[in-house]
Formats: C-alpha cells, sequence, structure tokens
C-alpha cells in the first residue's frame, strides 16, 4: 500500500459567478487526507467548507460554480481532469456523501430498501437478490431494529436519527474508500448525535475508509479528528492535529474559535464583526478585520504563507506573526480571547457560541 495520501488538495480555487460579482468561496485551499484517518473541516458558516467538500466530486451546480485551479488528487488522480461520466462512476462508489438533511438525500416515494438496493446496482453488476440481502446487512449495521421488516418502509416512517442511519447506509452500499460527512449531526439532539458520531467511528474502523467530516461544532471535532483543518472566508487558517490545534491553537481566529467552547475563555467569548463579503475579500489576512493583533503587515498584501508552528512541519499556521522576523507570544501570550472592537463591525454583528460550537 502506498504512504501518499489517499486525498491530496492543493491550491484549489472554486468561485461562483453572480450579478453581484464573483464569489470566491474556495480560495487557494490545501490540505490532505490519510488512508483510515479522519479530518475535520471546521470554521463559521459561509467559510468555504460545504463548497470545499462539493468540490471534490463536482456537486456544485456549474454553472454558476466554476473550479478554476488547483489539484484535487484522489489515490493518484487528479479529479479536476476526469470527465463528468467518469466522475459519476467515481461518485457514489469510491467516494460517498451525507449530508446535513437526510430528508432532503431520501426519496419519499421509494422505501429505504429499494434506495439502498439500487445505490449498490448502480455501480456494481449483482442481482437483485444480493443488492437486497447487502441492503439488508447495511440497515442492520447502522443499527435500524429489525431491519429485514423496515426494509419495505418509508422515510416519513423513520424517526429524524433514523433517517441519518439510513443516509449512512445508503453511502456505504459500495464500501466507499472516502466519506465526505457534511455537518451529519447539526439537526439532531444531542444523544442521538453521539450515537451517529459513534456509528462512524465503528463503520470507518470496520469498511477501512477515510472520513472528511464538515462541521462548525468544535466538540464533535475534539471527538473524532486525526486532523483538524481550520477555515475562514475561503481560506486555511491553520491546520495540524487535533491535539496540537486544541493545545496550542496559533491562529488568532483558531483561538477565537476554541475560546467559545463552554469551559474555555470567559464563558462569554464570542468573535466580533462578521465574515467579509465573499465578492470583495479584504487584503492581507482575512481575518485581520476582526482581529486583535492585526498589524500593518497584516493588512497589506496576500494571505500569509503557511509557517510551521515550532518547527512542526505537521502544524502550519497562516499568520504574520509566526513569519520569520515575527513575534508568535503577540498571539499566544496571554490566551485571552479575541475580540474585535466596534470599530471593526460597523453592523454591531458578532459570531455566537452556537454558530461556531452548534449547542
Amino acid at each position: 500500500m502506498t504512504d501518499d495520501p489517499l486525498l491530496s488538495i492543493r491550491d484549489l480555487h472554486t468561485v461562483f459567478n453572480t450579478d453581484e460579482g464573483v464569489v470566491r468561496a474556495v480560495d487557494g485551499v490545501s490540505f490532505d487526507v490519510d488512508r483510515g484517518e479522519t479530518v475535520c473541516l471546521v470554521g463559521e458558516s459561509g467559510s468555504g467548507k460545504t463548497v470545499t467538500g462539493e468540490s471534490i466530486t463536482r456537486l456544485l451546480r456549474m454553472p454558476p460554480g466554476e473550479i478554476t485551479d488547483g489539484e484535487i488528487v484522489f489515490d493518484g488522480q487528479d479529479l479536476t481532469t476526469l470527465s463528468d461520466e467518469a466522475m459519476r462512476d467515481l461518485r457514489g462508489d469510491r467516494i460517498a456523501h451525507v449530508f446535513q438533511n437526510p430528508q432532503g438525500a431520501l426519496n419519499p416515494v421509494y422505501t429505504v430498501g429499494w434506495q439502498i438496493v439500487e445505490a449498490v446496482k448502480l455501480h456494481e453488476d449483482v442481482s437483485r437478490k444480493t443488492a437486497r440481502d447487502r441492503a439488508v446487512d447495511l440497515l442492520d449495521r447502522v443499527g435500524i431494529p429489525e431491519a429485514t421488516r423496515r426494509f419495505d418502509d418509508y422515510p416519513h416512517e423513520f424517526s429524524g436519527g433514523m433517517k441519518q442511519r439510513v443516509s449512512i447506509a445508503m453511502a456505504l452500499a459500495t464500501n466507499p474508500d472516502l466519506l465526505i460527512a457534511d455537518e451529519p449531526t447539526t439537526a439532531l439532539d444531542v444523544t442521538i448525535q453521539n450515537q451517529i458520531l459513534g456509528l462512524l467511528s465503528d463503520l470507518q474502523a470496520e469498511f477501512d475508509m477515510s472520513i472528511l467530516l464538515i462541521t462548525h461544532d468544535l466538540g464533535v471535532v475534539a471527538e473524532v479528528a486525526d486532523r483538524v483543518v481550520v477555515m475562514y472566508a475561503g481560506k486555511v487558517m491553520e491546520r495540524g492535529g487535533v491535539f496540537d490545534v486544541f493545545e496550542r491553537p496559533a491562529h488568532p481566529y483558531t483561538r477565537a474559535l476554541l475560546d467559545c467552547l463552554p469551559g474555555r475563555g470567559d464563558g462569554t467569548s464570542s468573535i466580533g464583526g462578521r465574515l467579509p463579503p465573499p465578492t470583495d475579500p479584504p487584503d492581507g489576512c482575512r481575518f485581520h478585520p476582526r482581529c486583535a493583533h492585526a498589524v500593518d503587515a497584516c493588512r497589506q498584501g496576500d494571505q500569509p504563507a503557511d509557517t510551521p508552528v515550532d518547527g512542526d512541519e505537521d502544524h502550519v499556521v497562516s499568520c504574520v506573526h509566526y513569519e520569520p522576523g515575527g513575534d508568535p507570544s503577540v498571539v499566544r501570550g496571554d490566551g485571552d480571547a479575541v475580540a474585535a472592537e466596534d470599530t471593526h463591525a460597523p453592523d454591531g454583528g458578532t459570531s455566537t457560541d452556537e454558530e461556531v460550537t452548534g449547542r
């Protein structure tokens, strides 16, 4: 088996051409997903997480969406070069998706069993009986009681948590190598959320698959991630192992997100201001209008280059204070929450704890 990452994204740019201008939803994003690991994309709503996930398998509506630059290398093959037909064969087969709203992923006029059978037969030349047996087995594995009987039930006969389990079963129908899970637990209560997260972890070990989990809930990240990619306004602010990012957060935005978690910060933390307009992002670091540590260098040029944190090549940050000649202690000195002054947010808006943690 090769040591190369299963998924390697390099300098990905995805835009939407709108009447208001070009929306730079994903603007130079790079990260890897190794075989068998869980990588979490985290950030506020509007940071570009979902568009990144949908760019991988071209689920975007094109037009107005368009991948303008970059590489998406999956198991040695650049997906940006594939034809639409080849991408359809790959999507749902080796790469599968689970979405936030299971009701939207399931067709209400067909039984859940029929839908899983069709997912199997779409990618494999097997008999309907073989596909049915696999569907029942998958329903049982994801924790649907009396799977044989419930095979013939319709989506409306399942609770929200059970619908999500069915969606996961459908995604696993072809034993994918990579599962992209976009906010799969946000619409569920805490008890069901924990069950779904435990289920994903168990199935990952059983099927030896990689997971790219898209979430704004840092509590979820702490539970399941091997590595974390922190996104803001279409850019990657920081990426590294989950322990390093949580214990040694380097970017002011990462620190601000973590200070919104219960038990960290002063308990009332929020991030002042709002995301910049995607059609007119600021020069320099995208986060500088909301950052208490911003200096002139933060407001000029392009987003700062990725710099290793304390010499660790696996933990990098995009911040001028970590560049040669910079002083990281400016950011890391006392661990206080980052909060922008009112002048940074003329509309008075803030990102609340609920937006950041989902709780």
